[in-house]
């Protein structure tokens, strides 16, 4: 079940061994925002998002004031400032949804849209607490419930949605964790589905996993991508061809043909890793990137230390990275495991940087002792080729514990996370800190980035960055475009006829920006 990630972190809570955060020469990090339980508990598998008026917003699965499960309320919508100025900005209250541990989606409307992954307004016997919901929420916190899960008999339209996108046809896409037409246990089992939703046509159940004898198309997925080809890829966290079954990546069409791509585990001991707990990136090269949260070549944690790995269209994967590549022994605990210097069990979707390298988080290992040999988590970077450097190990205090959520490059050009326990106050019958917002700026300078990076000639784009009041020019690879500067951190730009696929330039008082990926121009 979801829940069980909160309850095993929450175990290292009071084990935890302060020490002096590690972190990598030039580089700096804060400690922002410390998470309260009244503003919020417990962010876990959420990535931040800009918004157009330069703040960033995400999810805490747990905390805020609509309702109280022992002490742990439902969760909260959260907006901060880059210096830290935290808000909640809505407070679910359980027959809204609750327990959201994916962040959110900046629709081309200016609206943020999510899931929850439990309540709702219908019961099921997927979960004590309800099936999930997809909501819409303005940036002001006006909240509307857009579909209630298990709505279907037997809940063949699945249960626990872990993740949401707006694909290019302006359409939502997802996927659950549970439920489907083909999962014959419907008491906690991976099953899950990929799904469609509009506010025109409702909710479409494009795939339901383990419709193949044995599951051998995978089960339980996790965020999906999509592709410049135009379908969709992703993972799943169990089952698949091979003989131990621990995990796919797949792709989808839009119409729902699903096409198993690789299986993990196609060996013994799983050096090629196990168990995907989030989904991919496509890379500025075309390639896909993502991490395992187990296996690999290093067997330091009892079932290896997890993987970063690329994948072809066609299914060709290379492991790129090994994690547990740097051990050290420390004092016994249960099976007597090392701590991954360079950090381990990698639980959430890589970042493409603007430098053209990848970003992300290991939720234990790290330099520093974490209930004695685990270690507190890691923000690494490493390039396309598979070179990692550890640029911070968490300590177990005021910094943070456990980063299980991804990580956001936010148009500064510094980078945003969120921690899902630590910080400097306790909140709920844990006892326990209830995790930070933090910053980390790696040297690397502003640029500007959109809520939709493709478009055809005529349709508006919306463009994120800073600095705008007194712009004088925007162009797209080269061809100027009519725009209109909303606010300093927003402006709306045309398409312009005869632009080609490029990146976008805005010429500022303060200089000229750049976007940090080409922006496509469909045809």
């Amino acid at each position: 079940m979801v829940r069980l990630g909160i309850c095993m972190t929450a175990g290292v809570v009071s084990l935890f061994i302060a020490a002096t955060i590690i972190i990598s020469p030039a580089q700096s990090f804060d400690t922002i925002a410390t998470f309260d339980g009244s503003n919020g508990a417990f962010p876990q598998g959420v990535t931040l998002v800009q918004g157009p008026n330069g703040s960033l917003y995400g999810a805490t699965s747990e905390g805020g004031t609509g309702c109280n499960y022992l002490g742990l309320e439902c969760g909260t919508i959260f907006e901060t400032t880059t210096d830290g100025q935290l808000k909640t900005v809505y407070s679910f209250s359980g027959s809204d949804g609750e327990y959201p541990i994916s962040g959110l989606v900046l629709g081309t409307d200016g609206n943020f849209y999510g899931v929850t992954s439990e309540g709702g307004a219908k019961s099921c016997a997927l979960s004590d607490y309800g099936c999930g919901t997809i909501f819409k929420i303005t940036p002001n916190g006006a909240l509307t419930t857009l579909y209630n899960f298990c709505s279907q008999a037997g809940c063949a339209d699945g249960g626990q949605p872990l993740a949401l996108l707006q694909a290019s046809d302006g359409a939502f896409y997802g996927a659950t964790y549970l439920g489907g037409a083909n999962c014959l246990d419907q008491f906690g089992s991976p099953c899950g589905t990929v799904f469609k939703f509009s506010a025109a046509g409702g909710l479409t159940t494009l795939y339901s996993f383990c419709k193949e004898n044995g599951c051998t198309d995978g089960a339980g997925p996790a965020g999906l991508v999509q592709g410049r080809d135009g379908n969709f890829y992703g993972t799943t966290s169990s089952y698949g061809a091979t003989g131990f079954s621990q995990g796919t990546v797949f792709k989808i069409t839009s119409d729902g043909a699903l096409s198993t791509l690789y299986s993990f585990c196609s060996q013994a001991g799983c050096p090629d890793g196990e168990k995907p707990a989030a989904g991919l990136i496509q890379a500025s090269g075309g390639e896909f990137y993502g991490t395992t949260s187990g296996g690999g070549s290093n067997a330091g944690t009892g079932h290896g230390g997890g993987t970063i790995f690329s994948i072809t269209t066609l299914g060709k994967l290379t492991t790129l990275y090994n994690f547990c590549s740097r051990q050290v022994i420390g004092p016994q605990l249960n099976h007597g495991e090392v701590r991954c210097i360079d950090g381990s069990f990698p639980t959430n979707v890589l970042l493409q940087g603007s430098d053209g390298n990848l970003y992300g988080t290991t939720s234990t290992g790290g330099g520093n002792g974490c209930g004695g040999v685990v270690g507190c988590g890691t923000i690494f970077k490493v390039t396309p080729q598979g070179a990692l450097t550890t640029l911070l190990s968490f300590d177990g205090g005021a910094n943070g514990i456990s980063p299980q959520n991804g990580l956001v490059q936010a148009t500064s050009g510094s980078f945003y996370g969120l921690t899902v326990i630590g910080g400097d106050s306790t909140c709920g019958v844990l006892d326990s800190s209830c995790g930070t917002t933090f910053s980390l700026n790696a040297g690397l300078g502003p640029f500007v980035a959109f809520i939709r990076g493709y478009g055809k000639v005529g349709q508006t784009v919306g463009i994120l960055g800073q600095g705008f009041t007194g712009t004088t020019e925007v162009s797209f690879n080269g061809t100027p475009a009519k725009f209109t500067v909303v606010s300093g951190t927003f402006i709306e730009a045309t398409v312009p006829a005869g632009a080609s696929s490029g990146y976008v330039k805005v010429a500022t008082p303060d200089g000229t920006l750049k976007s940090n990926v080409a922006f496509r121009v469909i045809q």
